[in-house]
């Protein structure tokens, strides 16, 4: 029984270092709408949330911001200026990056 759960402890570990790597990696590809890039990024957080590794809402709508194609710079830039980042809830920067769409 340890074993099998030290193999398992290993398989998540291994899991979570694979996703923390896509999540890093992870750019909104040129062809992506804003919904479907979302989808994807949330996918990997909720994986990496099984896997043991629980994520706040700001750090992912941080990199979602950072990892934008370039036509959305100016909506990035003002999104910034204008909102709390800390505060910002993952529903609310998905409506603003929509509206510019």
């Amino acid at each position: 029984m340890k074993q099998k759960f030290q193999g398992s402890t290993r398989v998540k570990r291994a899991q979570l270092q694979a996703l923390c790597r896509e999540f890093k990696m992870l750019q909104m590809k040129e062809d992506e709408t804003v919904n479907s890039y979302f989808a994807r990024t949330l996918k990997i957080a909720k994986s990496m949330k099984v896997c043991g590794e629980s994520m706040r809402e700001n750090i992912i709508a941080a990199k979602i911001l950072r990892s934008m194609i370039p036509k959305f710079n100016y909506v990035v830039c003002s999104i910034e200026e204008s909102n709390n980042l800390d505060t910002m809830m993952i529903d609310e920067l998905q409506s603003s990056l929509l509206v510019h769409e």
